[in-house]
């Protein structure tokens, strides 16, 4: 029965010299197109099987036997593809039997479709140097319709060894992709499986991100904010009127009691002779009565009337002469003038109270901010602030809030926000009107809260809890 069967030193002799010459063709294969054809065909030479797959967790299903050129969406290369990637997942860096037995249900139904009865994996791991944890490279699938041997999953071992040294000889993964440092993390995750379930690598990371989401952190804020003045002395229209001429610049310096602007006051001027007139008509027939009513007494009953019209045409002459004296507009306090462009004011109309110029006084500077509703968390009194100026992002303008207005206002773009005001720690350089975003800090929470507050409260107003 043995003699149509050669001896075990015929069979290895014949296995080291199919080794030997395997070997000599990896190190001269031009490229790795022909190392993956040679790993799934020249094989054969070591171990007869029908079908053979090199898999790349990088680019999948990389080379079938007896295929030119593989369909990479083809059926039976995506069933591949799902089969390999479900066996590395172990990370074992053994050979291993592997069969419909070894593979979850939805691909175990498909084995006898595509493979026969008995399949070997070999691992192909990327450090070939015996680290047991070291992450895959891929994989080399062999099925056929016999068990496989003992010596025969020890040769193709050793062969699977020369061949990643000289795949890796021509072919350095990279550093960035996506697939290594998934595979990194997921070792580093999974860890040994020998130790006691408190012991191993997933718990320990998994108390030391729970440790991590529970330290206490500064919940904090980005709001738009800018430096404004924190008392300025606002000049607002005194009445209904057309802006004549400016005696200032934007941004000169002012002292009090200096002309600032005038109003058109030709209306007023016009108005304020005719009621002059009216008054001076008024006194000249008020005497007139005067005079008759001490020979006639009837006329003395009309003394009252016209005393009244009298003083009525005064108040009227007075108060235009007032609006006359408005109209020329005063400095209230020594400081900057801050308005816009005087040509955009000459010859506007502007209603009573609209505001027109502010006096600030040089250093008198604080931080306005407008903390948008959906940001709206609990500020106190002297909570931290610091503004990043866009012109100066290097440098931070530190401040604290002094308040926090109550109802939100309605913005320039259409959103409603809530005023913030806060004092600065230090004096500043900077000067008044420049932009930036601050950054307002809270109490600590968790940070678990810091991360999730913004998902948390749109998930409850989408679904009403």
């Amino acid at each position: 029965m043995h003699a149509n069967f050669p001896g075990r030193h015929e069979v290895t002799a014949k296995a080291l010299n199919a080794l030997l010459d395997l070997s000599q063709q990896s190190r001269q294969a031009a490229d790795l197109s022909e190392l993956g054809f040679l790993a799934v065909n020249g094989t054969h030479t070591l171990a007869p099987y029908r079908q053979g797959a090199l898999w790349l967790a990088e680019d999948g299903v990389k080379t079938l036997s007896g295929v030119v050129q593989l369909e990479a969406n083809a059926p039976y290369a995506q069933w591949l593809d799902r089969v390999c990637r479900s066996v590395s997942l172990d990370n074992n860096p053994h050979p291993s039997q592997l069969g419909a037995a070894q593979l979850p249900r939805d691909l175990a139904l498909e084995w006898d479709t595509w493979l026969p009865s008995y399949g070997l994996w070999l691992p192909i791991p990327l450090d070939v140097a015996g680290d047991q944890d070291a992450m895959l490279l891929g994989g080399l699938l062999l099925a056929r319709d016999t068990p496989w041997q003992e010596q025969e999953v020890a040769l193709l071992a050793e062969w699977l060894k020369i061949w990643t040294f000289a795949w890796n000889a021509g072919h350095r993964p990279t550093t960035w992709s996506w697939r290594r440092w998934l595979q990194l993390v997921r070792d580093e995750w999974r860890g040994r499986q020998d130790l006691v379930w408190w012991k191993r690598r997933r718990v320990l990371w998994a108390l030391g991100f729970a440790v991590i989401l529970l330290l206490p952190v500064r919940l904090t804020v980005l709001a738009p904010g800018e430096l404004v003045p924190a008392h300025p002395a606002v000049i607002r229209s005194p009445f209904d009127g057309v802006v004549g001429s400016f005696s200032v610049k934007p941004n000169q310096v002012v002292r009090v009691g200096q002309p600032l602007f005038n109003f058109d006051d030709a209306s007023l001027k016009s108005k304020l002779e005719v009621a002059r007139q009216a008054l001076s008509g008024a006194q000249a027939e008020y005497r007139q009565s005067a005079q008759l009513a001490v020979t006639d007494i009837k006329y003395k009953g009309q003394l009252a009337l016209l005393m009244g019209k009298v003083e009525e045409r005064q108040a009227e002459a007075d108060y235009l002469k007032g609006q006359l004296e408005r109209a020329h507009i005063l400095a209230p306090q020594d400081g900057i003038a801050l308005f816009d462009d005087p040509s955009e004011w000459v010859g506007k109309p502007v209603a009573t109270g609209e505001r027109i110029m502010r006096i600030a006084a040089p250093g008198d500077v604080e931080v306005e901010a407008w903390l948008a509703v959906g940001d709206a968390v609990p500020l106190p009194v002297d909570a931290p602030v610091s503004l990043y100026l866009n012109s100066s992002p290097l440098f931070t303008v530190d401040a604290q809030v002094r308040y926090v207005a109550h109802d939100a206002v309605q913005r320039p773009d259409g959103s409603y926000a809530y005023r913030v005001r806060a004092s600065l720690e230090h004096p500043t350089e900077h000067r008044v009107g420049l932009k930036g975003t601050a950054k307002l800090n809270g109490s600590s929470v968790p940070m678990v809260y810091w991360v999730l507050r913004r998902p948390i409260a749109a998930i409850r107003q989408m679904i009403g809890w």
